[in-house]
């Protein structure tokens, strides 16, 4: 019997609620909401299969990384900021101790242990993998009609390398003299003409977009930067913003349902992280429609999504020219239908304020890339299945 998504949802949360909480609940008492949704996340998510095991290894045996690993996903559900939290939660509270796999409280590791298994984890992107293999499980046989693509601002407590002074006696070049028009003082080469008037566009080729659209997964990820500096951005009511850290790029589906991610510099331009994102998304899933904001508006991004087989939908550019009665400044302009379409990408806007304010988004205590990454996505893989579990309502 096939079902879809819905159906399997509602199943699923038919087996929580009638079968696995109340054998939970006459084992270590009545479950409260945060302590079913933790259940419910550990239960769907294929954690085990990623998490390495020590057992059999000759010298002394490590502590159970499973069971940390639940209790980092624990950490997410419940929103706590601080790995020390989290320890004083576990210490206290004995039902958590025994979801996450402790039968005492003397069994659960020290902090130092947590902050190992925290760098191994994301040394070795555990929580990218199990991410990956839940929206494989879920949403391989679904037929998406949008994925919505955008970035949001991570603040990171860190310092970052400042840019060197040059050394002592040496300067900077000297300016080039520039006519008036602006341009640069010299003899003009000879002024090519074209057949029916200007010439026609091409596509610059000496451009990260174009190398990407030659490269594959693991080289276009490769080449983005990854370390903490200073981002810039224009917030909706046009004022400037900087922060200092990174910037999560993501895909979101339908639904609300996260489909990939990826961390880089705050100062890397939205466009440059959209064909590793598409190509990313593109090998979990099936999906129709691209929705971007004017940021993805490029020319080497659309000719790349519709050679996927996708449809992109961007927002275009305001083109800044001399306005008359007769030829508005903006010349291209959604069609209706895309327009309507278009709304959808505001389904982002909410996940992207989910992930900071109810899964951990907001709160970095770690540094570095890799470790940012792992805490986030350790807060994506508990709102991914929070937002499953929607559907079935």
């Amino acid at each position: 019997m096939n079902l879809n998504l819905r159906q399997q949802v509602v199943l699923f949360a038919h087996v929580l609620q009638d079968e696995l909480f109340p054998i939970l609940e006459t084992q270590i008492g009545k479950l409260d909401g945060n302590a079913q949704r933790l259940v419910a996340t550990l239960e769907m998510i294929p954690l085990a299969r990623f998490v390495p095991s020590s057992r059999g290894w000759v010298g002394r045996p490590s502590k159970d990384r499973l069971a940390v690993a639940r209790a980092f996903v624990a950490k997410s559900v419940y929103g706590l900021a601080l790995t020390r939290q989290l320890l004083d939660r576990l210490q206290q509270d004995a039902q958590l101790r025994q979801i996450c796999g402790w039968s005492s409280a003397e069994k659960v590791p020290h902090e130092s242990t947590f902050s190992r298994a925290f760098a191994e984890f994301a040394q070795m992107e555990l929580p990218q993998f199990v991410h990956e293999a839940l929206i494989r499980e879920t949403q391989g046989d679904r037929l998406i009609g949008h994925i919505a693509r955008d970035s949001t601002a991570i603040e990171a407590r860190e310092r970052f390398p400042e840019t060197g002074k040059p050394p002592a006696g040496k300067t900077a070049d000297p300016p080039q003299a520039k006519t008036k028009r602006g341009g640069k003082k010299g003899k003009r080469g000879p002024h090519k003409r074209y057949k029916g008037g200007k010439a026609k566009a091409s596509l610059p080729d000496d451009t990260r977009l174009a190398r990407q659209r030659e490269m594959g997964l693991a080289e276009m990820l490769a080449e983005l930067p990854r370390e903490c500096n200073i981002g810039v951005k224009t917030s909706s009511k046009g004022y400037t913003q900087s922060w200092r850290g990174y910037k999560l790029h993501w895909d979101v589906a339908d639904g609300q349902i996260p489909i990939s991610a990826v961390l880089t510099s705050a100062s890397l331009h939205d466009s440059q992280a959209a064909i590793p994102l598409a190509t990313m998304s593109s090998q979990r899933v099936t999906y129709c429609y691209e929705l971007m904001d004017s940021a993805y508006d490029a020319g080497h991004i659309r000719e790349q999504s519709r050679a996927m087989g996708h449809v992109p939908i961007i927002d275009p550019k305001q083109v800044r020219q001399k306005e008359t009665p007769f030829q508005p400044g903006n010349s291209r302009e959604l069609s209706p239908a895309e327009k309507e379409r278009f709304r959808e990408r505001t389904m982002i806007e909410r996940v992207n304020g989910r992930l900071k304010d109810e899964f951990g988004g907001r709160e970095i205590r770690v540094r570095g890339a890799a470790k940012v990454m792992a805490h986030l996505m350790f807060g994506i893989l508990a709102l991914t299945v929070d937002q499953l579990l929607r559907l079935g309502r």
